[in-house]
């Protein structure tokens, strides 16, 4: 294998975006990318944007139909850098949590978890019950990362864009990826840096009195 690859699985969840914007900075990588859209996913495209499903397959490396239980990434033997859920419904979660394989998604996350490889699951809900966090819990004790996408406000984003790429940039680092979309606290602040935050809280304080 002379090429990294990824698997990307694009659920239910409202945030259908993450999932092609994901694609795009894999493909800018040169990562090569294995997605599977759940149905679900497909009316929550429908709802969301513009977009058809060539449009988006056309953004992975190769598409596989979230039925194709038979795919080559539902198998062990696939080598790569692991997986990514964005979004991950609540359904999805409890799939993966649960071992219940019902569509390929599923199943392939279960490889990577049985294979020991990073699985990233960009749980999308609010406010959480108790199923949904005992389900969390599940898949954080088999080893995978739940990484809800949460805007980071230092960065002080200027669009839905710029929230999205940070999130996903962060996700990325965790394979060792730098997409160079992740905004880092301080990085390139000088000496002056906390100057400039005790400032920015006392601003804060005075327009909220």
């Amino acid at each position: 294998m002379n090429r990294q690859r990824m698997v990307v699985g694009i659920s239910g969840a409202s945030g259908f975006i993450y999932g092609m914007r994901l694609l795009q900075l894999l493909a800018e990588l040169n990562i090569e990318s294995h997605l599977i859209i759940s149905r679900a996913a497909l009316l929550t495209m429908a709802h969301e944007t513009d977009y058809k499903l060539a449009d988006v397959t056309a953004l992975a490396s190769h598409y596989h139909r979230a039925d194709d239980v038979a795919a080559g990434i539902a198998s062990g033997s696939f080598r790569c850098l692991g997986m990514v859920v964005a979004p991950c419904s609540m359904r999805t979660l409890a799939e993966i949590a649960n071992g219940t394989s019902s569509g390929l998604i599923g199943r392939a996350a279960d490889v990577t978890l049985k294979e020991r490889r990073t699985l990233v699951l960009m749980a999308r809900e609010t406010p959480l019950t108790l199923a949904h966090l005992r389900n969390m819990t599940a898949v954080t004790e088999m080893g995978g990362i739940i990484a809800p996408p949460v805007p980071a406000f230092y960065a002080r984003p200027e669009s839905l864009a710029q929230m999205v790429d940070h999130s996903l940039g962060r996700v990325l680092d965790l394979f060792g990826l730098d997409s160079g979309t992740a905004q880092r606290w301080r990085e390139h602040q000088g000496s002056c840096g906390s100057e400039l935050a005790r400032e920015s809280v006392g601003t804060v304080a005075i327009t909220a009195e």
